[in-house]
């Protein structure tokens, strides 16, 4: 009976104290990524030919649930307790990236993904992002360097380590979004922006320099080069597929279970999502989608206006950057306006390791914009 009180008082200073807008609305966007799993993989067209596979649904609900458990956790948790843990998952998670290269699981060329017997299948810079961006912001505000360009050094080497981890995978994709996300954290912080264009240029060199000089990243190279060249086939089959269903789609899509994108292009449940919605629902489907991410990153944003402490402020900032940052480029990418990358949508898009980053960042902010008792 006592354990059951405190089941209930637990949850009733979670409830009390909760943005419960800002709740409603990742909830909303899960329900609506659950919803378009079923439809993305071809369940519903499955049962016309009698397959019944529903096994793509399942799992996505699972990892919704799991979650769902990891947004109550983290924001449930008191906020010095949050920043104090946050330093030994984030060391952890480093660690897990490290041993990528060396027990990682290959897929299509690239080792993104390991396999541990507690911990099935998943990516661990899907880990590193959320924590990366409070460790970042734990240096960056911190009282005990009054250095400021010390901790731009040493935030800018942290950063780096990572992104050179990502880049042997390879993966540019998500050490561009790492990058980013540690650029916003500086730029907000105050940093020079002279000294931070003088950076991007040198880090747009030394990219450039990867992708055409390092026969390692031949393949983003191709990519580049098929995304100016529409005349090059093979690399544009994707995008020009996920463009053609987005135009064919129209204004109110063609109908639930309709379109034939997802059984045209690999992993369109995952990096065209978007693409799969317009040629079902419509262009009004997305318009709707991206009025909600708007609105939530909008409520985060007002948050931070009458936030008084600079950490709060930083963290709030990088991790609603950073969900933008990843639905702008997962956009751009359906439609044709940059390469392929193998962004997910955040929330939207299927894939454990993808739903438990956007959790963990969910139960962040969640537990920063808590009402102050």
């Amino acid at each position: 009976m006592e354990f059951k009180k405190t089941i209930f008082s637990l949850y009733y200073e979670w409830w009390k104290n909760l943005d419960k807008f800002i709740f409603s609305l990742i909830i909303l966007l899960f329900v609506i990524g659950l919803f378009f799993s079923l439809v993305s993989t071809s369940l519903i067209a499955s049962d016309k030919l009698n397959t019944n596979d529903y096994s793509f649904f399942f799992k996505h609900l699972v990892f919704i649930f799991l979650g769902t458990m990891v947004i109550f956790a983290i924001s449930s948790i008191n906020q010095d307790k949050l920043f104090k843990i946050s330093l030994y998952i984030f060391l952890l998670s480093i660690l897990f990236l490290f041993l990528v290269p060396f027990i990682g699981i290959e897929v299509k060329g690239s080792k993104r993904w390991i396999d541990l017997y507690f911990l099935p299948r998943f990516q661990p810079i899907e880990l590193v992002k959320p924590f990366l961006i409070i460790f970042l912001s734990s240096v960056l505000s911190s009282q005990r360097f009054g250095n400021l360009s010390l901790k731009y050094l040493f935030s800018f080497l942290i950063t780096l380590m990572i992104g050179l981890l990502l880049v042997i995978q390879p993966d540019l994709g998500q050490t561009i979004l790492v990058f980013f996300s540690w650029s916003i954290l500086i730029f907000i912080s105050g940093v020079n922006i002279i000294f931070l264009s003088i950076l991007f240029l040198f880090l747009i060199i030394f990219f450039l320099y990867l992708i055409f000089f390092v026969s390692k990243f031949e393949y983003i190279k191709n990519r580049l080069v098929s995304f100016f060249d529409i005349d090059t086939g093979t690399h544009n089959f994707q995008s020009d597929k996920a463009l053609e269903s987005i135009t064919s789609g129209g204004f109110f899509g063609k109908g639930i279970g309709e379109g034939t994108l997802k059984n045209r292009v690999p992993e369109a449940h995952t990096d065209y999502i978007i693409s799969v919605i317009s040629e079902e629902f419509g262009i009004i489907a997305i318009i709707l989608i991206l009025l909600l991410f708007l609105i939530f990153i909008y409520s985060v944003f007002k948050k931070v206006y009458f936030e008084n402490e600079e950490k709060i402020k930083l963290v709030l900032v990088g991790c609603v950057s950073l969900i933008l940052m990843q639905t702008i480029i997962h956009i751009g990418v359906n439609i044709r306006l940059l390469p392929t990358t193998g962004i997910t949508l955040p929330f939207i898009s299927y894939g454990g390791s993808s739903i438990i980053s956007i959790s963990i960042l969910s139960g962040i902010i969640l537990n920063l914009t808590k009402r102050k008792i």
